[in-house]
């Protein structure tokens, strides 16, 4: 199956203002016509029936349910627990980083943080988290084969199901029991297989991305000690750290997909109706027509022209802002207490797998 990929920051726009250009999958016609078979390893971003794959009046009821959360300043008061969990991961990790002891940045800190934060906001128990981290790593991983993707795509259905099945006998303080209690108010309710899509996707989301930009922003600035002077001296604030590690490094580098509802023009390029396109956030934010001939250097002092990391338009990511203050929050207080971090010598820096998102499997430090 052909799937055209978008790699420039005007193309991209382009398409994701085009009226031509839609998420439903019914538009792709291989899809409308049954030749996607359920165990293709990137089903879980199409067949999903939430916001991320919805059009119109449709994905701006989904989005206005819960977009309550994530407000700015409902994302404001959750800065004091944000900090808390901070210095608890940064405790345990001074404990098992003694020394010269290296530690997996990414376990002790980059991946608890927005989990933790993300599984309180929608009242996930401790108990799920373990095999929800591995499901949504699942998703993510562009090299899980066939029958364990399409076992994965079930198994997220099951378990937020079940989610969903607690919180209505024993509702809480939590977007969950919110979206619950939204489902029978009128023209606003949602219905099962939204609730729990809904879920899967914040939830998935909320925590993969944000895991990423603190480990990317965390190797970035150890492999640029120049870069990490800035931020020590007052000349660059953690906030440039987030917003160019976003442009520089994207957590999403490639996101399925949008589809030609119609025959568009983009770029110049005729693209028939009910093909499919493959949106290259992380190649736009390295185009040199809209960050200039060193947009391949992570800078600091660059001044930002606006990148597409959270997207853009209607499906802009609502949880940007959270995202933001887990990064900013989560460097600071780590370079902060541990001024003589470093790599780990000898220690690769491997990859995950994956064309979607973009991340370290492992980043092993010396916290000094």
């Amino acid at each position: 199956m052909a799937v055209r990929a978008l790699t420039g920051h005007d193309v991209i726009m382009e398409a994701l203002a085009h009226p031509g250009v839609r998420k439903e999958a019914r538009h792709w016609r291989p899809w409308a016509q049954g030749e996607i078979p359920m165990d293709w390893p990137l089903i879980s971003w199409v067949a999903p029936d939430n916001m991320l794959t919805a059009d119109g009046d449709r994905h701006r009821r989904l989005r206005t349910l819960v977009s309550q959360a994530f407000t700015p300043r409902r994302v404001e008061l959750l800065r004091p627990r944000v900090e808390e969990i901070v210095t608890e991961l940064l405790d345990a990790a001074a404990d098992s980083g003694a020394g010269t002891d290296p530690v997996d940045l990414k376990a002790a800190l980059a991946l608890p943080l927005p989990m933790t934060v993300i599984s309180e906001l929608f009242g996930v128990g401790a108990e799920h988290r373990d095999t929800l981290h591995t499901l949504i790593h699942r998703v993510f991983d562009t090299t899980t084969p066939p029958d364990v993707a399409a076992q994965t795509n079930a198994d997220m259905l099951a378990l937020l199901a079940e989610l969903a099945e607690e919180k209505a006998k024993n509702p809480g303080d939590d977007l969950t029991s919110a979206l619950l209690e939204a489902r029978a108010e009128g023209d606003e309710k949602l219905s099962q297989t939204e609730l729990v899509w809904t879920l899967i996707l914040m939830i998935g989301a909320g925590y993969e991305t944000t895991m990423n930009l603190i480990a990317n922003a965390a190797h970035a600035l150890l492999t640029h000690p120049e870069q990490l002077a800035l931020v020590r001296s007052g000349e660059a604030s953690w906030a440039d750290v987030v917003e160019e590690t976003l442009r520089w490094d994207a957590s999403i580098q490639y996101l399925p997909l949008r589809y030609t509802a119609e025959d568009v023009t983009l770029g110049g390029v005729r693209v028939p109706k009910g093909e499919a396109l493959l949106m290259g956030f992380g190649a736009a934010g390295r185009d040199p027509e809209q960050h200039g001939g060193d947009a391949h250097v992570f800078n600091l002092r660059r001044e930002q022209r606006g990148h597409l990391a959270f997207s853009h338009g209607p499906h802009f990511c609502l949880g940007a802002g959270l995202a933001r203050l887990e990064g900013t929050t989560a460097l600071e207080a780590l370079f902060s207490r541990f001024p003589d971090i470093r790599l780990a010598e000898g220690e690769e820096v491997p990859e995950s797998p994956s064309i979607v998102s973009r991340g370290a499997a492992r980043l092993p430090v010396v916290l000094g």
